[in-house]
């Protein structure tokens, strides 16, 4: 038995952890795994290459687990939008070239989608699921790593935040799901996240900015403070209006190229700012005030974009990538395929159907009401948490 690999879309930690994952597996059940580079793309050219890397035991070695990104190389390409009426015999073709009997595909829900494609088409594959985003229904390798990065850098920006009494206002990656600012911000302790689930009513985020930024640096001997926001790039405000900058264009996948939340949020507080006269007495009180230059808080917006996906790995999500990677190998070796892998718990690998596990997934706006009452704040009127109390008989689900 002959297994191609894929890894398809956004870059993230423990991609290639999948991939030694899977060429592990492969290797101690004696199969062949080749690397077919630059994801779809890759696919659909296959037929053009002359040859393709054997992932033997030795070439494996040279993989390592703990570096974010993919040696196996990306493309955002969407199989079904090639204009090419031939295009699943061409891959067929370059498949049967390499004798590769199915295939291994790491990659999020639009990767996701092509592998629904691609078996409603007679191609053999199976999803080890990855997006930072965590909107897919099962857990996705790059997750984990994602938030802890956005936590450090959200942290480490106080100092800068609190050396000139600013608002930081920083924007990160997640499309139209808002887990790793929620994730995130939770982390790094930031006073604010606004999400894509929650509408932003920038007039209650304001209130909530002018309140504790004017309380920490009054109550400071040295009137210093600064006040922290986490904002994920797919905003909407008060009246669901998505903010978005449409100059950004769309993707491959005919999907908007997110930007422009951190930009919005940050002007919006300049602007009342600018009009509370309350702010114009507290810069006076503080002695900060210089007319015409120094007349109210700073907000700066800081976007840290794809360093939330490089630089190294989580050790969870290099557990969990090595897992799914060796788990699709033998799902694909049990002719099981057109499944996403859950995750592997003791003797069981779970899968559940592709087409279910890429529904998206959004935050738990219940876990939203429960970091409410901890003092975030999620530019709503607060909704009082009212949890229920569950007594349980056996072990919670764990991680390991």
């Amino acid at each position: 038995m002959n297994l191609g690999i894929i890894t398809s879309g956004g870059d993230c930690g423990g991609l290639n952890a999948v991939v030694k994952g899977a060429a592990q597996m492969a290797n101690s059940l004696g199969i062949k795994l080749f690397v077919i580079p630059n994801g779809y793309a890759g696919l659909y050219n296959l037929i053009e290459f002359d040859s393709l890397v054997d992932l033997n035991e030795s070439r494996a070695e040279n993989f390592t687990s703990v570096l974010s990104g993919s040696e196996a190389g990306h493309s955002r390409v969407k199989i079904k939008k090639i204009d090419d009426k031939n295009k699943y015999k061409k891959i067929k073709e370059g498949l049967k070239k390499f004798d590769i009997d199915g295939l291994v595909i790491s990659g999020g829900d639009d990767s996701g989608s092509v592998i629904v494609d691609l078996s409603e088409n007679g191609i053999k594959c199976v999803h080890a699921p990855k997006t930072m985003d965590l909107d897919l229904q099962t857990y996705s390798v790059g997750g984990d790593s994602t938030v802890n990065r956005i936590a450090d850098f959200v942290y480490d920006l106080k100092t800068t935040g609190k050396t000139h009494n600013r608002v930081i206002v920083t924007e990160v990656f997640g499309r139209y799901a808002g887990h790793t600012a929620f994730r995130g911000g939770v982390g790094a302790e930031a006073d604010a996240i606004l999400i894509p689930e929650i509408p932003s009513d920038f007039d209650l985020l304001y209130q909530d900015v002018k309140t504790k930024l004017i309380k920490r640096i009054k109550e400071s001997d040295i009137h210093a403070g600064t006040y922290t926001l986490v904002v994920a790039e797919g905003l909407r405000d008060i009246t669901g209006k998505e903010i978005v900058d449409e100059s950004a264009g769309v993707d491959s996948f005919g999907h908007k190229k997110l930007a422009g939340a951190g930009k919005y949020t940050c002007q919006e507080l300049e602007k009342r700012f600018k009009a509370d006269d309350e702010i114009t007495q507290f810069m006076k009180d503080t002695k900060m005030y210089v007319k015409g230059l120094y007349e109210t808080p700073e907000v700066r917006e800081v976007r840290p974009g794809h360093l939330v996906r490089c630089g190294k790995a989580s050790a969870f999500d290099v557990n969990f990538g090595i897992e799914a990677g060796g788990a699709a190998v033998m799902l694909l070796k049990n002719d099981i395929y057109g499944v996403t892998v859950a995750d592997v718990k003791g003797d069981k690998v779970r899968y559940m159907d592709t087409k279910a596990a890429i529904i998206p997934n959004h935050v738990d706006l219940d876990l939203v009401a429960f970091h409410e009452e901890l003092g975030t704040c999620f530019a709503r009127k607060k909704i009082k948490a009212s949890p229920k109390f569950e007594k349980i008989k056996t072990q919670p689900e764990r991680h390991f």
